[in-house]
């Protein structure tokens, strides 16, 4: 079997922000997961690259102003045009840490992979509000379900 690559693209300014991430890190290693193989990198170290070289992303953001992070939003300006022709149906999933109800982000977001045309393998996880440990356990879920979707052929 093919191992598949899993790049994970997470803003993670705050230590709160930073064990979100790695949530999502340590559920898309879930024990059970062999044929995966994980890339995670900030929204500033990666690019259009590490995109192509994907079978599937995983977003993060947080909701700064109602709209996504300027690291995200860096991101996809250098690897919008790059990517917009050879990553088309790319499966992605993306969560939001929002302090608020993160709508705009996730328009703002999805604005974005419209244009790509990717394909969402789920609806996004919004952590929405004060911090919540649960957080912790959903992004975790988060990235098991990417991970082993991605392993099975699923997407």
């Amino acid at each position: 079997m093919a191992v598949k690559r899993l790049l994970i693209v997470a803003h993670a300014p705050s230590p709160n922000t930073a064990r979100l991430r790695d949530a999502v890190v340590a559920g898309a290693r879930h024990q059970d997961i062999s044929g995966v193989e994980l890339v995670s990198k900030s929204p500033f170290e990666a690019g259009p690259d590490d995109v192509k070289a994907a079978d599937a992303v995983i977003l993060g953001t947080t909701e700064n102003l109602g709209y996504m992070s300027g690291a995200l939003k860096d991101f996809f300006d250098r690897s919008y045009y790059p990517c917009l022709e050879d990553t088309q149906g790319l499966p992605y999933a993306l969560y939001i840490r929002a302090g608020m109800d993160g709508t705009g982000t996730r328009r703002g977001v999805e604005t974005i992979i419209t244009g790509l045309r990717w394909k969402a393998v789920r609806e996004p996880l919004i952590c929405r509000g004060g911090f919540d440990e649960a957080f912790v356990g959903q992004c975790e879920e988060l990235g098991m379900l990417v991970a082993a979707g991605l392993e099975a052929g699923v997407f």
